[in-house]
């Protein structure tokens, strides 16, 4: 009982931590992702116990109430914060690390109907954007950002930043554990699209740069090809 208590002081804790909009201890009691995560607990407990039918309409009751689906046998860790949350979506062999933030319409899934581990691993103090979606048995590493709406379907090594549709690693660093700024931060994400761009730019720049010179080349030589048919009088 006193683990389960601390459990729930450590979640309010992580919600007035995590979101510049809570006020106060009390008003995290408003936040559908604490009483997900307290659901999700009991829940977890009676599948644990083999209870399926009790912990599966724990979980369902917890949908109902606060548009947040976490199946009862995930694994869920520490001070994970679910922001928002409506329509967010963990499957059965999900398992989530510790200081996990994941917004509203995210999607832990599978690719299809695989028996066993089907569900991606999400290592520590991750942070999956809104509308993204990871689906299948790998792992996501630690100290990893997700951008929103971006479709993971590959596993991604500890301090990556992945976008796009498919997720593209576009950034690496080497960082035992980001801030709190840093890991709400969703604007610093490089954009791979504009990046491409940057480069093609440059290179038909330089490219052009070298057709000039060639053209200026060839229009002295011609010149000076002139001249010696001149002076020859041909």
């Amino acid at each position: 009982m006193f683990k389960f208590i601390r459990m729930i002081k450590e979640e309010m804790d992580v919600i007035m931590e995590k979101d510049p909009a809570c006020k106060s201890r009390l008003e995290t009691l408003l936040y559908p992702s604490l009483w997900a995560i307290i659901y999700h607990r009991i829940a977890h407990w009676f599948y644990q116990r083999r209870m399926y039918f009790i912990a599966r309409w724990i979980s369902q009751r917890a949908r109902h109430k606060t548009g947040i689906e976490i199946h009862p046998g995930a694994k869920i860790g520490r001070r994970v914060f679910i922001d928002h949350g409506m329509g967010v979506v963990i499957g059965e062999t999900a398992e989530i690390g510790d200081d996990v933030l994941i917004y509203q319409g995210v999607t832990l899934g599978g690719t299809g109907k695989e028996k066993g581990k089907r569900h991606p691993t999400i290592g520590n103090n991750v942070l999956i954007g809104a509308g993204a979606k990871v689906l299948g048995p790998f792992k996501v590493g630690d100290n990893t950002k997700i951008g929103a709406n971006a479709v993971v379907l590959r596993e991604v090594e500890d301090n990556s930043t992945v976008v796009g549709v498919p997720g593209r690693v576009v950034r690496k660093e080497k960082k035992e554990k980001p801030t709190v700024e840093e890991q709400l931060d969703q604007i610093r994400f490089p954009d791979p699209l504009a990046m491409q761009i940057c480069r093609l730019e440059a290179r038909i720049e330089d490219l052009e740069k070298k057709l000039a010179e060639y053209e200026r080349r060839l229009k002295e030589y011609e010149a000076l090809q002139h001249s010696d048919n001149d002076k020859r009088g041909v």
